[in-house]
């Protein structure tokens, strides 16, 4: 059987549950696809020995009967994300050699449950950047292309290279994370589905931080049925991770019923912003029209302090990384700098970070820094932290009033051409966060689903935002959009 990878993780199961292919050969199939994408610079570190072995493991395990959802399922997994005896260097050339001796509660859930680990994923360094530009490994590469055009577009960042690897068939899902829309933005630039679930649902352990008040992983698939089934087996109470919730982790598949009459469905006002393209008005008009055709109840919104979040989450996420990457000196672990006979530990510290550190990461460090320090505290961190809890008021608010959720667009635009940012204002690349920002400050759950695509025949999606710890309500409402939309397209191999 040719193209096993190009399965969905539902198809891939069940074929494995019926005895039509084995999790080798699902693992083999996407190893070969992995060996012919050097182009797109998405896998960077391949552990295919190990890959291997758990496949044969899964096999064993699924002729017993009884195996989970996820057994035999070969995936990729970011590079935030530790793993054993496995490079884990947040793409950071500070982090250059470190190879934990444990595992992050999220990759230990994958690997517990028989999934199969292909490798390590691209990503921005730190996860700090929208377009994958950032990274130590190089610039991940989007597998779409505008129309006739060569030139090489963004997939998106932070997980960009999750976004790349899923979208290009070379895994079958993969894992990323969100501090303000890095699962949802490349999810959308690449034209698959993405679910941030909400702040604290997943465990953070052993995930390198970026702001830990912000961060949450979540699965990147090629449809919701496989986000459902994904999720559901990296939900659950971590005691290592003191913001993990103890909640019960309900079976998001089988909520998946596509009824959403009656439901009664948000469009902000706040979210109509000045100069967005038409292409992105037009896509939500229809995703609007699509849902109220399922028989949802659309109403007007508003979410009046939208227009603060930005400014809000870059006071805080740079507060936060700040205080987090103050652990990177070179004494530990990671790269250290080489010093002069007569420099000391001062010197020998900054050095190293500045060796160490990329641009991204070494200007948002500086920010954070000063809205930290003396002086300053005051009028930027708590201002920024007072609005955060007005956003997140805006939303209890719309919830109070019976809404089930609130339709969005994920992005401001399609993806855009690698280097096409670098001259520019380092706020208008922020910008690509303007629409996911709020679902993090808020705590949220949130999802990217592939609804269209613009005039070049690049994907579009749309984003829907929940109820607190009601995921499964969320994934079956972007299950009816994502029927009622159809998209089905996938990018024309060029790598």
């Amino acid at each position: 059987m040719t193209d096993l990878n190009t399965l969905t993780l539902a198809e891939a199961r069940d074929k494995l549950r019926a005895g039509d292919v084995t999790s080798v050969e699902l693992t083999q199939a996407c190893l070969s696809a992995i060996e012919t994408s050097g182009a797109l610079n998405a896998f960077v570190h391949m552990t295919p020995e190990l890959a291997l072995e758990r496949a044969k493991e899964a096999d064993a395990r699924i002729a017993e009967g009884g195996a989970p959802d996820m057994c035999g399922l070969p995936i990729g997994i970011k590079d935030l994300f530790c793993t054993k005896g496995v490079p884990s260097q947040a793409a950071s050339r500070i982090l250059e050699g470190f190879k934990p001796e444990y595992e992050s509660t999220v990759s230990q859930q994958l690997k517990d449950s028989g999934a199969v680990m292909l490798g390590k994923l691209n990503m921005d360094e730190f996860a700090m950047g929208s377009s994958n530009e950032t990274s130590v490994y190089g610039n991940a590469v989007n597998p779409w292309r505008r129309g006739n055009d060569d030139a090489q577009l963004t997939p998106g960042g932070s997980s960009g290279g999750s976004a790349a690897a899923v979208s290009a068939d070379l895994c079958l899902a993969a894992t990323g994370t969100d501090t303000g829309g890095s699962i949802r933005q490349p999810a959308a630039f690449t034209g698959i589905t993405g679910i941030k679930p909400t702040y604290g649902r997943c465990s953070r352990w052993g995930v390198v931080a970026f702001a830990s008040s912000l961060d949450q992983a979540g699965p990147m698939t090629k449809d919701v049925r496989d986000a459902a089934i994904m999720l559901e087996s990296i939900c659950g109470h971590d005691p290592k991770d003191s913001t993990s919730v103890e909640l019960a982790v309900p079976n998001f598949e089988a909520m998946l019923t596509g009824d959403i009459r009656g439901k009664k469905i948000g469009i902000p006002a706040e979210y109509r912003m000045d100069g967005m393209p038409a292409e992105i008005e037009k896509l939500w008009a229809e995703g609007t029209e699509m849902l109220k055709a399922a028989g949802a109840e659309i109403v007007d919104i508003s979410l009046p302090h939208t227009k603060y979040a930005l400014p809000a989450y870059y006071v805080i996420a740079p507060a936060e990384a700040s205080s987090n990457l103050a652990r990177y000196d070179g004494v530990r672990y990671g790269h250290r700098a080489t010093i002069g006979a007569g420099d000391g530990i001062t010197e020998m510290y900054e050095k190293t970070r500045a060796e160490g550190f990329g641009h991204e990461v070494q200007r948002r460090v500086m920010v954070g820094t000063y809205v930290l320090s003396a002086g300053f505290y005051d009028a930027y961190y708590n201002r920024a932290r007072r609005v955060r809890t007005l956003i997140k008021q805006d939303f209890e608010n719309v919830f109070a009033q019976g809404i089930d959720a609130i339709l969005t667009p994920a992005t401001p635009s399609a993806a855009f051409g690698l280097g096409e940012m670098t001259d520019a204002d380092p706020i208008q690349m922020y910008l690509n966060d303007v629409f996911t920002v709020t679902v993090n400050l808020a705590g949220l759950p949130g999802i990217s689903v592939p609804t269209g695509m613009d005039t070049q025949g690049l994907p579009l999606g749309l984003q829907l935002i929940g109820r607190p710890w009601e995921e499964g309500d969320l994934l079956n409402t972007a299950y009816a959009l994502e029927q009622a939309a159809g998209f089905v397209a996938k990018p024309a191999q060029w790598w």
